[in-house]
């Protein structure tokens, strides 16, 4: 891919300025796939801060815009897309990162209601399941919940060990492991396959 820089009348320079600060309806980025405009300077790290050009971005809206945007291919790239435009952008890791948990109810009944860094906030459920992997060296495990199509947040270090205080153990896929309820599906978050 071409490292160019952004034309004139680019993706970034059509994302109005106006700021609220509260999460928006991403766009309908699954029914867009124009062909690849270039790769674009942003990185999301895997804290959840946007830089562009090496700089972090400052204005929540602003991130929340180009959130807004934010595509996972099929060929396992991360893109900011427009009807006519497709970025490629790098993502170290998720590109959220979910930092506060409520938790509603007990037991099976129970519902853990999670907010990301940008604000978007669903329960764990189907729609939007918990996995854990673990590095196979180091044993660190890393948590997800899924915000929508394709797109991830990572747990935050507090919130995963909240989660591991709602723990229980139960028997999963033909071993026992312990997990989490949330709107009555069970997810394990010792690692097991979901």
């Amino acid at each position: 891919m071409s490292k160019r820089q952004l034309p004139p009348q680019s993706l970034i320079d059509s994302i109005p300025g106006g700021a609220t600060g509260e999460a928006r309806e991403p766009a309908p980025v699954h029914l867009w796939n124009p062909p690849l405009s270039g790769e674009m300077d942003m990185q999301i790290a895997r804290d959840g801060t946007w830089y562009h050009e090496g700089d972090p971005i400052g204005r929540k809206a602003l991130v929340q815009l180009f959130a807004g945007i934010l595509k996972y291919d099929d060929d396992g790239r991360y893109y900011l897309v427009t009807p006519v435009e497709r970025w490629a952008i790098k993502v170290d890791d998720a590109p959220f990162v979910a930092t506060q948990l409520k938790v509603e109810g007990q037991g099976v009944q129970q519902k853990l209601v999670f907010t990301t860094n940008l604000q978007d906030s669903f329960g764990a459920g189907k729609d939007h399941p918990i996995r854990v992997t673990v590095d196979p060296e180091t044993q660190e495990p890393s948590p997800y919940v899924l915000v929508r199509t394709n797109l991830e947040a990572l747990i935050n270090r507090n919130l995963f060990y909240e989660l591991a205080e709602l723990a229980v153990e139960r028997e999963h896929n033909g071993k026992t492991c312990l997990g989490v309820w949330s709107q009555e599906c069970f997810f394990p978050i010792d690692g097991s396959p979901a």
